[in-house]
């Protein structure tokens, strides 16, 4: 599949990969940092942003979609940067290619199993009538009954768009309902990955929890595990400065 993307800067390759319900905008303000010095690419996944939208949708699928994405703009020895779902799309790809990639960088996510639990944002989404709407602080004042956080209502309201009815939704809602227990889903390797790695955890967060490490440091073998202070799920948009700066020296190093 030809999955749209961003692209900007000059240098060596890196490649950023957004998680569930995200898209490569979100990752801008990241992207023109790096851009300083590496050429960065920001591709949207299948069933999301801009991205096409398809019925199969697997960690082995946008695994394949991201090599045919490598190949096809011929980017040799790229850095991958995976938040989440994104996280679990670039192990899957180093897994199986090592080859393909120089150094792995997997935001707050383990490659272990996690029982599906998004459904409480699907719910809200499903149950908004997009199409009802005339402005965006409409789709807010209706998602705000329940979901609270100001900061996710704005995440998830990057995902619409106008049409000629009103709104609609980029990514592939129904789909993704459909197939939400396929986030969860394990991508461990199945003999140990030499690729140099480095996992980012927010302290704030519980996606890679402390029995998370050793499990890692045996499937990666030449991985660090960091932990960011201040910094939940959402890391590199709770700590941009401190992000950077540990990607920076993980890929100079």
């Amino acid at each position: 599949m030809k999955l749209f993307y961003r692209e900007m800067g000059n240098g060596s390759p890196v490649i950023i990969v957004h998680g569930l319900f995200g898209m490569s905008d979100n990752w801008m303000n990241i992207a023109k940092q790096l851009a300083d010095h590496h050429k960065v690419y920001l591709p949207d996944m299948r069933n999301h942003g801009s991205s096409p939208h398809h019925e199969e949708w697997s960690y082995d699928v946008m695994a394949e979609d991201l090599t045919e994405f490598i190949e096809l703009h011929k980017i040799k020895g790229p850095v991958l940067i995976g938040h989440s779902m994104g996280g679990k799309v670039v192990m899957k790809l180093v897994n199986e290619q090592p080859d393909l990639v120089k150094k792995l960088v997997v935001v707050d996510i383990s490659p272990r199993y996690y029982k599906p639990h998004h459904q409480h944002i699907l719910d809200a989404m499903n149950d908004l009538d997009l199409a009802s709407f005339d402005s965006r602080q409409e789709a807010d004042d209706a998602l705000k009954k329940s979901i609270k956080d100001w900061g996710i209502r704005q995440f998830l309201l990057k995902n619409i768009q106008r049409n000629k009815n009103g709104f609609e939704w980029k990514h592939n809602l129904a789909l993704i309902t459909k197939k939400i227990e396929e986030v969860g889903q394990s991508t461990m390797p199945e003999w140990p990955v030499e690729t140099p790695s480095l996992f980012i955890r927010g302290a704030n967060s519980d996606y890679i929890s402390n029995g998370d490490i050793d499990e890692i440091k045996t499937q990666y073998v030449n991985s660090q595990v960091v932990t960011l202070k201040n910094a939940g799920h959402w890391i590199h948009a709770e700590q941009p400065e401190a992000f950077v700066k540990t990607i920076t020296s993980f890929i100079e190093a």
